[in-house]
């Protein structure tokens, strides 16, 4: 489908005309008009099929076409690189519209508190915000949210397993009762339906499969301990030229470890996680982009919604507990015709979240074992039955990070938490 076949206004036909969009994509297609028309909608798409401009270009649409006095839609995502992004695609799709707006994030004061908080008072027309610095402003008393016609959740699974419930429909409390509301999520759990029924009225739904990776993405498994997991990777790598890689690992205690491992072995490397500031942030992320170094070391901040393209080789350190996670991560090699690689460690604890990606497949996945003949020692036996946690820690592969361990001396095994995200960027 043309985007001329959606009547929208000139400007944002010339905006998509300069953005070199050409086809519409499926979510695209069948989310615009519904949003066009006035409708709350509850759409369901994973990264990469374009839902970040299935929302803005029905929003700039409505811009162009009213003429706004204060901030007239407000976007909530879960991760400051997500709003920098979104509002980076504003940047370039509201140029000919002339929308102005304005990325509400971080943790302290500063410079940037000054210039959102003019942002705030005087009404960009797209605000884009993570939670908790939104309501920061939001109990100061300055900011004016009355004029709100469009509310848009974006990756709103993502906010709840983040904690961001609570936070979410506190923001509600300051915006007009009578308003568009948008949700876009990855996945739909059930707590996805339960925030939906609270806060759409009469919505329209829209929901595409999560689609299996490409057939170019050569997917590897390979068991291996943790100390077995660099040297086997280093042994992989090697003689292989040109490489873009993200290594995903799902603690934010082992990114600095690996990069340092990784650069003593002569690859350049540099990490990121929620504990890195935001502006060591965005430089490493734009090194990366700009290929200033060939290996990204990320927690899960980055496996959704950000925009790294063209990867060679996606290497999961430690296997994602949600398999749509896997699929977000992989997704992010092999694309434009391309191919690509994606790695995956197995130990004896991530055994079970193996079987998940089997069940979301239908089908076995191959598992590798070469660390013998590699003379690191034997590989973990695949045993996802037998597997059980490690005792003294929460953490997944029994790292002792601090304190005492969780538990008593007779090892009772607690049932583990669900609300406690792998990783987070605070907003």
């Amino acid at each position: 489908m043309n985007f001329n076949d959606f009547d929208l206004h000139e400007d944002v036909l010339n905006a998509v005309d300069s953005m070199n969009y050409q086809q519409a994509t499926p979510i695209q297609e069948q989310a615009i008009p519904h949003i066009l028309s006035g409708n709350d909608l509850l759409a369901c798409a994973q990264t990469g099929t374009g839902k970040t401009a299935a929302y803005l270009i029905p929003i700039l649409d409505k811009v162009a076409h009213e003429s706004n006095t204060s901030t007239a839609a407000l976007i909530l995502v879960p991760t400051r690189e997500l709003a920098v992004q979104i509002d980076q695609q504003i940047q370039g799709l509201g140029y000919f519209v002339g929308a102005t707006s304005i990325a509400v994030y971080g943790g302290n004061k500063g410079p940037e508190w000054d210039q959102q908080k003019k942002a705030l008072t005087q009404g960009a027309d797209i605000i884009i915000a993570t939670p908790g610095r939104l309501i920061a402003h939001l109990q100061l008393g300055y900011v004016n949210f009355t004029g709100i016609k469009h509310l848009v959740l974006d990756e709103a699974d993502r906010m709840l397993d983040m904690g961001f419930l609570g936070d979410i429909l506190k923001i509600m409390s300051f915006l007009p009762a009578k308003r568009q509301t948008l949700m876009f999520s990855a996945t739909m759990p059930p707590k996805i339906g339960d925030l939906a029924k609270r806060i759409l009225h009469n919505p329209q739904e829209v929901r595409l499969a999560v689609s299996r990776p490409a057939d170019r993405i050569d997917q590897q498994f390979y068991m291996a301990k943790d100390e077995q997991k660099l040297p086997l990777l280093t042994n992989l790598l090697s003689g292989v030229e040109n490489i873009s890689m993200v290594l995903f690992t799902s603690r934010k205690s082992t990114v600095e470890p690996i990069v340092r491992a990784l650069k003593k072995l002569g690859l350049g490397a540099n990490g990121i996680s929620s504990d890195s500031e935001q502006n060591d942030r965005e430089v490493v992320l734009r090194d990366f982009k700009n290929r200033q170094f060939p290996i990204l070391v990320a927690t899960d901040v980055l496996s959704r919604g950000i925009d790294i393209d063209n990867l060679s080789h996606v290497v999961n350190y430690d296997v994602p507990r949600d398999p749509e996670d896997y699929v977000h991560r992989i997704g992010r090699t092999a694309r434009a015709e391309s191919k690509g690689t994606a790695i995956t460690f197995i130990n004896e604890q991530d055994q079970k979240y193996v079987q998940k990606i089997e069940r979301l497949f239908e089908k076995e996945l191959e598992k590798r074992s070469i660390t013998a003949e590699l003379g690191l020692g034997d590989a973990p036996v695949y045993e996802p039955r037998k597997a059980r946690p490690s005792n003294g820690s929460r953490h997944r592969h029994g790292a002792k990070v601090g304190g005492k361990p969780e538990g008593n001396k007779h090892h009772r095994r607690r049932k583990p938490k669900n609300n406690n995200p792998k990783d987070s960027a605070q907003a």
